[in-house]
């Protein structure tokens, strides 16, 4: 099964790194976010991935083609820049089985439509494919977030999740008298946390040059879309402050993403 993975926003509201490289290639610990995203669907089996890319494009590529010389021993000779790769003398745990198709989906273009110029690489024969955004970890198991979407057997299933408040609450008795502050609490309601299945129908309800939100309300209509709630650990990089917690979390070492 394919995971689209939407890589081509400019990420204004994270200025301080997206004006040097794109969203996706944030670095959490020693790694961009996109790789932590992808290492969470290898770890359930699914490997193969569509970055759908756009803004500073070159970054990702770059990155992924040169994995083979961050990860081995080689040798160069200078004089005809002949390179031997020792791939044998590797650590297993150095080692991605990924297989990427890049695909340019244009610098301006909405979501929707980067989803819609990814169909042509969905295999004929591949019925359901994945699609999540290239900011955000979780430690949500995928293969149930897949084993449920085809249990309902409807066009689309996103993941449910809780959002936190950006902001403190307050709390006051029956005579306003202020009795607590709450630091940026975990709110009841859901929001869709990004981790969504779709079967191939999908492509009938997106058009081009709009967001992906249309296509889902228009399957709301139809009693065609899903809610998996995830009860566990989400986390979306959506500024600066959000990308120093999330590294002060891998940096404890207790990232509950990290299930690989």
């Amino acid at each position: 099964m394919k995971v689209i993975i939407l890589c081509g926003g400019v990420g204004t509201r994270l200025k301080e790194e997206t004006e040097f490289r794109p969203k996706p290639m944030v670095y959490v610990g020693d790694k961009p976010i996109i790789w932590h995203i992808m290492k969470m669907y290898s770890h359930y089996g699914f490997n193969e991935f569509i970055l759908a890319l756009g803004y500073k494009a070159e970054y990702i590529k770059e990155f992924f083609l040169n994995q083979k010389a961050f990860t081995s021993d080689f040798t160069l000779e200078t004089a005809n820049y002949k390179t031997t790769y020792h791939l044998k003398n590797r650590q297993d745990k150095e080692i991605d089985n990924f297989k990427i198709t890049f695909v340019d989906t244009g610098l301006e273009t909405m979501v929707g439509e980067r989803i819609l110029l990814c169909k042509k690489y969905i295999p004929s024969e591949d019925e359901l494919f994945c699609v999540t955004y290239g900011d955000g970890v979780a430690d949500i198991n995928i293969a149930s977030l897949v084993r449920f979407h085809k249990n309902k057997g409807k066009i689309g299933t996103i993941t449910g999740v809780h959002p936190r408040s950006k902001y403190g609450l307050v709390e006051t008795d029956k005579n306003s008298t202020v009795k607590k502050f709450t630091e940026k609490p975990v709110l009841n309601s859901w929001t869709n946390g990004g981790f969504m299945v779709f079967d191939k129908r999908i492509f009938d309800y997106i058009n081009p040059s709009e967001m992906e939100h249309l296509a889902l309300k228009r399957l709301v209509k139809k009693d065609q879309l899903t809610l998996y709630k995830h009860h566990g650990f989400w986390f979306a990089i959506d500024t600066y402050k959000e990308l120093e917690d999330l590294n002060k979390i891998w940096n404890a070492g207790n990232s509950p993403w990290k299930v690989w």
